[in-house]
Order: C-alpha cells, then structure tokens, then sequence
C-alpha cells in the first residue's frame, strides 16, 4: 500500500467536520474559474456530498482528499476526476487555500503522493491535468512533478468579460 504522507503533510479522506472548509472553499468566487463553478453551494448540500464522500472510486469515479499539515491543519483539496478504468487515465486538480500556504512546498508534496498513488495503488497508465494559461504557479507545479503540456485549447473558458486558454498537462507512468 502507498503511503499518503510525506515529510510536511498528508493526504486524508474528508470527514464530516470537514463542512466549513469545502464549504469556504466551493463559495470562494475568486477561485470559481480554476473549476468552472458557476453558482454558490449550500451548507445543505455539501454536507450530502460529505456523507457520500466514503464511495469507492471505481463507483463514483472521483476522489476528493484533504491535505493536512502535520499539525493537523487542513490546508487545502485534492482530487481525481474523470476516473476511467478501462483506460486507465485521469484527472488532477490541486488548491491550497489560503496565500501564506502556498509557495512552501505543501502542493509539491501532495502532488507527488497523488500521482503515486494512482500509479502504484489505482495502476493508472496516466493523469492529466486542465491548467488556464496564465495560471503560472499551477502550470510550474505540475511540471516540476514531470507533466507534459501536449496541447492548447484555444478560448476554452470565458471569464465574462474575455475567452482565455488552458493547457492539458499529462504524465504517462513509464
């Protein structure tokens, strides 16, 4: 079994009394573009989505995982979407938080057991990522942990004023 835990922080399943964290989160409008939310979500319905959180990934083809420092602070998400058995490929996206968070190393370490995980325990063949163009700092994280950019996808988003472009990102497990 892979470990979830790195030198500075871990990866845990979500719990109940995480409800005010994913909830800041998901309300959070500055962060709407990196997932395409659109609207607000309730209390009411991100306890639901918690109390269901414990699906197994091969059912709800997705997973979501706090990231925890060593003091137990939980300091942001990480998931696997698009999960697809049958070709053994899918998604990663990563938030921290809060600024003063970011920037120390917590993301790096997430990513590293993330992807590990997948290849080792889920025996994926790839993941992949979607990461606006001006999203430097994601773009660099990603690629410091051996993503590929291998294509732009030209006015993929529309922010309300323009049309921006996202790079997809892949590292394929040799």
């Amino acid at each position: 079994m892979v470990s979830l835990k790195g030198d500075n922080i871990y990866l845990r399943a979500l719990e109940p009394e995480d409800l005010e964290f994913v909830f800041a989160i998901e309300n959070d409008t500055s962060l709407w573009a990196l997932s395409d939310t659109q609207t607000p979500y309730s209390r009411f319905l991100i306890k639901q989505y918690l109390e269901n959180a414990q699906q197994d990934i091969f059912e709800a083809k997705q997973l979501r995982l706090a990231i925890c420092d060593n003091e137990n602070q939980t300091l942001g998400l990480i998931d696997v979407f698009d999960f697809d058995i049958k070709n053994k490929r899918a998604g990663i996206g990563i938030l921290i938080q809060n600024y003063q968070n970011r920037n120390r190393g917590y993301g790096k370490q997430a990513l590293e057991l993330l992807v590990n995980y997948c290849f080792s325990t889920l025996h994926l063949h790839q993941v992949y990522a979607n990461i606006s163009e001006s999203n430097v700092a994601s773009l660099k994280l990603f690629e410091s942990n051996g993503f590929q950019k291998i294509g732009l996808k030209k006015d993929w988003s529309f922010d309300g004023t323009m049309y921006t472009n996202e790079y997809i990102l892949q590292r394929i497990n040799n």
